[in-house]
């Protein structure tokens, strides 16, 4: 029968408690929430809601075309220069989503007979950009820049190391000037992946690179995501002049995709100019991690150390971590749950993200949620 195989590896799934499902939400929700990336709380803010409105008045439901064609719009051009301007970088190139401004970063710049070292630890978006590069994968030891000096040292050729800046998972930063040194010392690239960093770390919300002094760099591109933060859609890759031209005219997932609609483009913008208004949003953002983090730790519960605003509490097990996610979400409170193989490490866990709009009392709700549902 064909597609017979579905039914077994359902089965599988199901056995090991990995079975995933789609959960539909409504408009408004009772729910507190702790599960999505709108950290700045910025999704349905005003200012944002009315930049994608006018943007889709303007310029039509969808972009219409590949960037290359007729994809690309003033509006484009305008938030790729603001992102370009408050990341400190010489120029930007808008994507659909993060996930393919990744897949175009690392294909794009690991030709044949190159060698990409990739952080155990990396988002899916970057693995999988590894595996459709033409160049050779080697794993690197999570955040350790002397398995990345390693690496390199064994290589003849063009080079490039790739890593979140934030991971995903704990929300643990990787140490990005011993990577970049690494990288130096043996004149290797370095992609940085800043989904979660951006709007979050750095001045005002600049990113991880721009903190470490590494923004700007002609060695360095960085991607981020216009989805977490900025509460739109679509994603971005920040660099040199000369690798964005490469991109321009290299990377599939940017030649070959439909553009980001200009509603999306519209929404960020809008976003972008409201952070540089209220850079406090990002330290507050970085606050309520914190105070998660020294909460759930003084009620005993096993909480790993923020470094931006993912905040990780570990569960014994998948079935355990669904039920408890399951159990907060009936006593008012969403959390993400992150199981094998989203995880790398097999740990299964729930996930909550600070956002910069949560109050005091709700924190101290979630906390109490957490602590009164623990397996």
């Amino acid at each position: 029968m064909a597609f017979g195989w579905i039914d077994e590896q359902a089965e599988l799934r199901r056995r090991a408690g990995l079975v995933r499902t789609l959960r539909p939400r409504a408009a408004e929700s009772p729910l507190l929430d702790l599960a999505s990336n709108d950290y700045l709380g910025l999704a349905r803010h005003p200012e944002v809601t009315e930049g994608a409105a006018r943007a889709a008045r303007t310029w039509g439901g969808g972009s219409t075309g590949s960037r290359l064609v007729t994809g690309s719009t003033e509006l484009h051009a305008e938030l790729e220069g603001e992102l370009a301007d408050f990341c400190g970088v010489e120029a930007a190139l808008v994507f659909s989503s993060g996930y393919t401004a990744n897949l175009a970063a690392v294909t794009a710049l690991a030709p044949h007979g190159s060698l990409i070292v990739s952080d155990a630890g990396n988002h899916a978006s970057l693995i999988d950009g590894c595996r459709l590069a033409r160049g050779t994968t080697q794993v690197a030891a999570h955040a350790d820049p002397d398995a990345v000096r390693k690496a390199l040292g064994g290589h003849e050729g063009p080079a490039v190391a790739v890593s979140d800046t934030v991971f995903s998972v704990d929300g643990d930063a990787a140490p990005l000037t011993g990577l970049a040194e690494a990288c130096r010392e043996h004149g290797a690239g370095l992609v940085l992946d800043d989904a979660h960093g951006l709007g979050v770390l750095g001045d005002g919300g600049r990113g991880a690179p721009h903190a470490a002094g590494l923004a700007g760099a002609d060695d360095v591109v960085v991607t981020v995501t216009l989805s977490k933060s900025l509460g739109g859609q679509g994603g971005a890759v920040l660099g040199p002049s000369r690798v964005i031209g490469h991109l321009v005219n290299a990377a599939r997932t940017f030649i070959f995709d439909t553009g980001l609609a200009p509603a999306a483009a519209g929404a960020a913008l809008a976003a972008l100019r409201l952070l540089r208004r209220e850079p406090a949003r990002a330290a507050r953002a970085g606050e309520v991690a914190r105070e998660l983090h020294t909460r759930l730790t003084a009620a005993g519960l096993e909480a790993v150390r923020p470094d931006a605003a993912v905040v990780s509490v570990r569960a014994p097990s998948p079935e355990q971590a669904v039920r408890w996610a399951a159990d907060c979400r009936a006593a008012g409170l969403s959390v993400g749950c992150f199981r094998p193989p989203s995880v790398p490490d097999g740990v299964s866990r729930l996930r909550l993200t600070a956002r910069a709009d949560l109050s005091g009392a709700e924190i101290e709700r979630a906390v109490r949620v957490i602590g009164e549902t623990r397996p």
